[in-house]
């Protein structure tokens, strides 16, 4: 059976910076810059990063530090986030820090979310403390991360 040449398909990597026997974080962040890099050669149009904490054997606790460096390895593929557990961070934060990334790397940067804490009860009480959201929460954070990013909204005084 032969593809239909006028449906084509967009190919992405979703990486968890899984940290392989034997090597170490630095290791595994070369090789996803490494990876990012080929699959930018062979025409990919995506490269996203999990957020996943306390797991010793995955290295994406920091999607957005990730996202800079492998954006800053490419020039033409699109880095995200496959997705910033929101429930984890301050939607102003986020909005701060993507809002950057979108600056210095105009047109490339994706934001995905999710409402998962993206680890154990107990990490997730460490990461926010007495701030955690939990998934109630998702809908209003969503909102106000749009609010942060939208310049024509007028009922906010804080801006990303």
């Amino acid at each position: 059976m032969q593809a239909d040449s006028n449906y084509q398909v967009a190919f992405s990597v979703l990486d968890l910076a899984a940290v392989a026997q034997g090597n170490t974080p630095t290791d595994t962040f070369r090789n996803s810059l490494a990876l990012a890099q080929h699959v930018e050669q062979l025409g990919y149009t995506r490269y996203w990063f999990s957020e996943h904490h306390n797991m010793a054997g995955v290295a994406s606790s920091a999607p957005t530090v990730l996202m800079g460096y492998v954006a800053g390895g490419t020039t033409t593929l699109r880095v995200g986030s496959g997705g910033i557990m929101l429930p984890n961070h301050a939607p102003l934060v986020v909005a701060e820090q993507l809002g950057t990334l979108a600056s210095l790397y105009p047109g490339r940067i994706d934001l995905g979310l999710g409402r998962a804490p993206g680890t154990d009860q107990l990490t997730a009480q460490a990461i926010r403390g007495s701030r955690f959201a939990g998934a109630q929460d998702f809908p209003k954070d969503i909102q106000q991360l749009q609010t942060y990013f939208s310049a024509a909204n007028s009922t906010s005084s804080v801006r990303a």
